[in-house]
């Protein structure tokens, strides 16, 4: 496996991702937006114990890495997943731990010799 190589603005883009994952409310808003269409602040809001400008506030965190885009409908924004990020997170996930395997394996394999 050739070695895991980025540019600054790949490794900008994955850290804006992986700092927007890490958070407990955001994770569920991008959750909640995996299951279905596009919904609007008030309905993201409806039944949590977050203030609308709380939530909008989150909303503007994934917004900023990519993770969900907002459409405007009448008066109120609307908010979709955006499933791209997360797959190219994955790939680069999938590649570092195929490098980390490849490592420990070449270690077993120093050890047992």
């Amino acid at each position: 496996m050739s070695p895991l190589r980025l540019s600054r603005a790949e490794l900008e883009g994955r850290a804006s991702i992986f700092a927007a994952l890490g958070d407990e409310t955001r994770l569920s808003l991008v959750a909640t937006l995996a299951r279905g269409s596009p919904r609007s602040i008030s309905q993201l809001s409806h039944g949590s114990r977050l203030t609308r400008q709380a939530i909008t506030k989150h909303l503007r965190v994934l917004e900023g890495a990519g993770l969900v885009a907002s459409v405007r409908v009448g008066r109120e924004s609307r908010f979709q997943l955006r499933p791209q990020p997360l797959q190219d997170v994955r790939s680069y996930l999938e590649r570092v731990s195929g490098q980390w395997e490849e490592a420990l394996g070449r270690l077993r394999s120093l050890l047992e010799n």
